[in-house]
């Protein structure tokens, strides 16, 4: 899975996202509001929760040099109904979910939810992008959580499935963090490469992806709704994020991680 390592950097053409196969789609940020409407793919929106959003000239920000701020306690929501594709499931369910963020420091130290499908109040649970999942005594890392239960993983008080980094992601510092998952496999992707880990990424899950139905979760960004209330807020900014239906190869990972 690391191919990508070789891959020289002048030899990416100029790309965006839908330039890959399967992209459902891509949220690139521009402009300050209420409703963000998708720039690729599906013309989905995501309404805040919380109000007017501020985006911003972020200094090293990609995908054109602006980004959405989200303080902690703000979320978007986009609503099962609108967003079909979004509600990946079953045993053919494939995924891979990017996200390009500026990750800061929560006041609470909290699991930091960046997007998905993952309602852990109603047993909603299909697929979600974490940082800082604490379940395997590390913090920090870049988490694809998975479930094909919807509720917790059977034998405990919490799902527990899904691949995990094992490296740190920096507050303060671009980073492109995603997830995938083949059928068989979840992995966790950190800046184009995949961040391996012994008996966690890749995290073997068969059987494919929980249907939640037409009372399953929203696809959320930015918090999730658990212990029936909305929470695991992440901080920061958020550049682009881009949802496709299939697994990417690590070289298509890679190029995305490249883009400016």
């Amino acid at each position: 899975m690391s191919s990508s390592e070789h891959v020289c950097p002048d030899m990416i053409l100029d790309a965006t996202p839908a330039t890959f196969p399967g992209l459902i789609t891509f949220w690139n940020f521009t402009e300050s509001g209420t409703t963000f409407k998708a720039e690729e793919g599906e013309p989905y929106a995501l309404e805040s929760r919380t109000g007017e959003l501020t985006v911003e000239a972020v200094p090293g920000a990609p995908l054109g040099g602006q980004a959405l701020r989200i303080d902690e306690g703000d979320w978007l929501n986009c609503a099962r109904a609108a967003c079909p594709s979004l509600d990946i499931h079953g045993p053919e369910g494939r995924l891979t979910l990017v996200a390009w963020v500026r990750r800061q420091k929560t006041a609470h130290g909290n699991c930091e939810f960046i997007a998905g499908q993952w309602n852990e109040s109603h047993c909603g649970r299909q697929y979600g992008l974490f940082l800082n999942i604490s379940v395997w005594q590390q913090h920090h890392q870049v988490c694809g959580h998975l479930s094909n239960v919807g509720g917790p993983t059977p034998g405990f008080k919490y799902c527990i499935d899904g691949p995990v980094g094992a490296t740190p992601v920096s507050c303060d510092e671009w980073a492109v963090v995603a997830m995938s998952y083949d059928g068989q496999n979840g992995y966790a992707w950190l800046d184009g490469q995949l961040d391996a880990r012994a008996g966690l990424n890749p995290y073997s899950l068969s059987g494919g992806l929980h249907d939640g139905g037409p009372k399953g979760s929203d696809f959320t960004v930015g918090a999730v709704d658990r212990s029936g209330e909305i929470g695991n807020f992440f901080t920061g900014h958020i550049a682009g994020l881009a949802v496709y239906n299939r697994a990417l190869s690590p070289a298509e990972i890679y190029a995305l991680s490249r883009l400016q």
